[in-house]
């Protein structure tokens, strides 16, 4: 029994031993070397110079320059329709036909009595000739003579009387044609043929000049100072954007500010006149107008797939010595497309991560790709 209980406990002590020998003999394991870290690729982009223009943006509506009512200005039954609804006229065009036939008559009786009366004329005329010879040599009393110098002045007002009345016949024989008074497009027709008309009564349809096009907007009274400066220094043109668009298909020029502001809201009403070729805006639109008051030289411009978010800011990721990210807080100016400019955070020449920053942090070791 001693024996059994002597070798038990050299087999604990053997045991013992091991434990403290294996919890205090070096870990070579740890002693190894740890595996390099692996680079992340991503894409970079140098911070670059440049001159930017800088816009005001708003949100504005087009409006017609003119949009009138055609109204006859004689009345009578409508005859016939030459443009249809909704049709792009010219200045001149024929719109509208009344029935001429009254009117014609009335010139051609007006033309009438102008010829009547141009013969009554040169029969005084002649008449007075006459008694001036005889009234001279004593022949002809000086009452007599006087009433055919009357007769003779009576047929020459006369004869202006008609004259005047066939330009009024003439004027309104005209009116039975309605033209445009400029080029536009019709609207919906009001008169359709056989409809008797008369004068300053219901329209017959309405003339909306789409070319050019006025665009209205309310800048604030804080922005009427840029606007004032740049105005000073020039014309300022001005793009519209349709909604969806990115790219500015129709430009123009701010032509005027009005000249008080809105106390209640703070703004003034401006507005720009618009080349509108291709007539696609149309009065009523909402469009965005962008006005360029200035140019801003040597920006630092990055991509804006840099700039990310965090509870500081915006900050960019910028490649530093031996491929490592730092990441700066950054100050943001304007943008021109898919640059935006920085004014504080960043220096020329400069790379910037373009991409991945979701991936990547503050120390991190990249693979740059330069775009």
């Amino acid at each position: 029994m001693k024996t059994w209980k002597v070798a038990l406990g050299g087999v604990v002590a053997v045991a013992a031993i091991a434990v403290v020998y294996a919890f205090t003999r070096p870990d070579t394991r740890s002693q190894a070397a740890a595996p390099p870290m692996q680079a992340m690729p991503v894409p970079v982009a140098n911070v670059e110079k440049k001159t930017i223009p800088i816009f005001l943006d708003y949100s504005a509506r087009t409006e017609s320059i003119r949009n009138i009512p055609l109204q006859a200005k004689v009345s009578g039954y409508i005859r016939q329709q030459h443009a249809p609804d909704g049709a792009d006229v010219i200045e001149g065009d024929l719109l509208y036909t009344i029935d001429p036939r009254d009117f014609q008559a009335a010139l051609d009786q007006a033309k009438a009595q102008v010829q009547r009366d141009t013969a009554a004329l040169a029969y005084a005329q002649s008449n007075l000739e006459r008694g001036s010879t005889l009234a001279k040599s004593g022949n002809l009393a000086k009452d007599t003579f006087d009433q055919r110098a009357s007769t003779a002045g009576q047929a020459e007002a006369a004869l202006a009387m008609d004259q005047a009345a066939v330009r009024s016949a003439e004027l309104n024989l005209s009116y039975t044609e309605i033209r445009a008074p400029f080029a536009g497009r019709l609207g919906k027709n009001q008169a359709p043929v056989g409809t008797l008309i008369s004068v300053a009564g219901t329209p017959l349809n309405t003339l909306v000049q789409l070319n050019p096009i006025y665009v209205t907007f309310n800048p604030s009274e804080t922005d009427l100072i840029e606007i004032q400066r740049a105005r000073a220094a020039g014309k300022i043109a001005a793009d519209i954007l349709l909604p969806g668009e990115t790219q500015a298909r129709h430009r123009g020029e701010l032509t005027f500010i009005d000249n008080a502001i809105d106390r209640t809201t703070g703004t003034i009403v401006a507005r720009a006149t618009i080349d509108n070729a291709d007539l696609s805006l149309l009065p009523g639109q909402y469009v965005r107008i962008r006005l360029a008051i200035r140019t801003e030289p040597d920006a630092l411009m990055v991509p804006q797939t840099a700039l990310g978010s965090g509870q500081l800011g915006k900050y960019v990721y910028v490649v530093g010595e031996g491929n490592k990210v730092d990441q700066r807080l950054v100050s943001l100016g304007p943008s021109d497309g898919d640059l935006v400019a920085v004014l504080k955070g960043v220096t020329e020449g400069e790379r910037v991560v373009n991409g991945n920053l979701q991936k990547i942090g503050p120390g991190a070791l990249v693979q740059p790709l330069l775009q």
